[in-house]
């Protein structure tokens, strides 16, 4: 198909041409067997123009077709995704300034994505963009829900079939989105294990092409462009980058971008990662604590806890098994970051406080890491200085049965006699009054 970019194994740097020969091999690398790889380009010379080339009137993340893995722009599958702006969130600031921290605070919000509203819409653009490109047919997902769905979404515009594996649990939206598309969905009875476990048998069975998980390169590839997004439009580049965490694409992908644009002469630092999960299920967290406790001893990146039907109310983070903790927890060691936990019983008073300032609709993983970001705040992670960047994964559209959950100012009625008038004011104080509980 022609030159643009090339593979390297990440365990054994052998180079591979490229997806046909990549995918002829039955997505292992030919000299070790191991199946991570990470993209290159043979022009390495032009991302600072793509950036910062006023020339571009592309504003979807295909403004960067020259640094994608897609030869012909024919075979691009998009919905105008990555087209959002970093919000500056100065209500956040304020509530910092009163804990005696001077920081800002910005927002990046993948709810605005016109697909389906997430953080995923990047990655199924260019992957279903690929897999159009190569006469791929049909595709196998794995999913706590949120991928499902926007995959679903993508595929179906590219004519491939879809067939997504997710959790018992799983959100009936999300498995109503397969479904509305078109798309098969098989709700496995267990956790999200045993959805992996099932969709790679059915792949194997029927010969079918499997996603690579939250290193698959394809993912990795197009949420880095988040990167130069900030690069483009920010005038300071973040500190600190929170998000809420369940396989933790997005560290890898931002580490990536940052390679990638200091090669360039561009000028940015790796931030120190945050990392959010509900309590309700978080191996990561579990296994950071542990190990920071005991000061980072041998091995610690595979001391991790397995959790078989995790019991939580945010289905859409509910990976029990962390393959990915020793690819995200080295990452995170190494910005200088955190792994914690949000209790989930308190995301519905984070959403309310957000809704109230900025007429916000966030979803549930969205809830976890903003409430993250109190908790950081609180716990010294946030400090004088830093420009803090918080990756708003899902709006509330995502979740209905959530959205129920969040009604605070119903009173019913029987005469007019007892309907109570409203004093924002003071329902303001009550919002924060709990969030200051935290």
């Amino acid at each position: 198909m022609g030159s643009k970019y090339y593979f390297g194994c990440v365990s054994c740097g052998k180079i591979i041409d490229g997806f046909a020969e990549w995918l002829a091999g039955g997505r292992k690398c030919p000299e070790c067997g191991k199946d991570r790889i990470e993209t290159f380009y043979y022009d390495d010379g032009n991302l600072k123009s793509l950036i910062y080339g006023r020339e571009c009137r592309i504003n979807t993340i295909w403004r960067y077709f020259d640094r994608l893995p897609l030869i012909n722009r024919d075979n691009i599958v998009s919905y105008g995704e990555g087209d959002i702006s970093a919000e500056r969130w100065e209500f956040l600031e304020r509530y910092a300034a009163s804990l005696n921290i001077d920081c800002k605070v910005w927002v990046y919000r993948n709810d605005r994505n016109p697909a389906t509203g997430t953080f995923k819409d990047a990655g199924a653009s260019l992957a279903a963009s690929v897999l159009k490109e190569h006469g791929i047919e049909n595709y196998v997902v794995a999913s706590t829900g949120n991928v499902a769905n926007t995959f679903a979404c993508y595929m179906s515009k590219a004519g491939i079939s879809l067939y997504a594996f997710i959790p018992e649990n799983a959100l009936e939206a999300n498995s109503a989105g397969v479904s509305y598309y078109g798309q098969r969905v098989f709700r496995v009875t267990g956790d999200y294990a045993k959805a992996k476990k099932i969709a790679r048998e059915f792949a194997d069975k029927h010969g079918f092409l499997i996603t690579g998980g939250n290193t698959d390169c394809l993912r990795v590839e197009a949420k880095r462009t988040m990167v130069f997004e900030w690069l483009r439009n920010m005038p300071e580049f973040p500190t600190v980058y929170l998000q809420s965490l369940s396989g933790g694409t997005g560290p890898v992908a931002i580490e990536k971008a940052i390679r990638e644009a200091e090669n360039q002469g561009i000028s940015c630092k790796l931030p120190r990662f945050l990392m959010v999960q509900p309590d309700g299920c978080a191996p990561m967290a579990r296994a950071w604590e542990k190990a920071k406790a005991n000061s980072f001893p041998d091995g610690w990146l595979n001391d991790y806890p397995v959790y078989d039907n995790p019991q939580t109310k945010i289905p859409t983070l509910a990976t029990g098994n962390p393959a990915s903790y020793p690819v995200v927890g080295e990452l995170v060691r190494r910005s200088g970051g955190d792994i914690f936990s949000f209790e989930e019983s308190k995301c519905e008073d984070v959403v309310r406080a957000v809704a109230f300032e900025v007429l916000a609709g966030i979803g549930p993983a969205s809830s976890v890491v903003l409430g993250g970001f109190f908790r950081a705040l609180k716990n010294g992670l946030i400090g004088n200085g830093d420009v803090v960047m918080i990756n708003i994964g899902e709006g509330i559209n995502r979740a209905p049965e959530f959205l129920k959950s969040l009604s605070y100012t119903e009173q019913k009625v029987s005469s007019v006699d007892e309907c109570g008038l409203l004093c924002r004011h003071r329902l303001r104080q009550d919002l924060w009054d709990k969030i200051d509980s935290l």
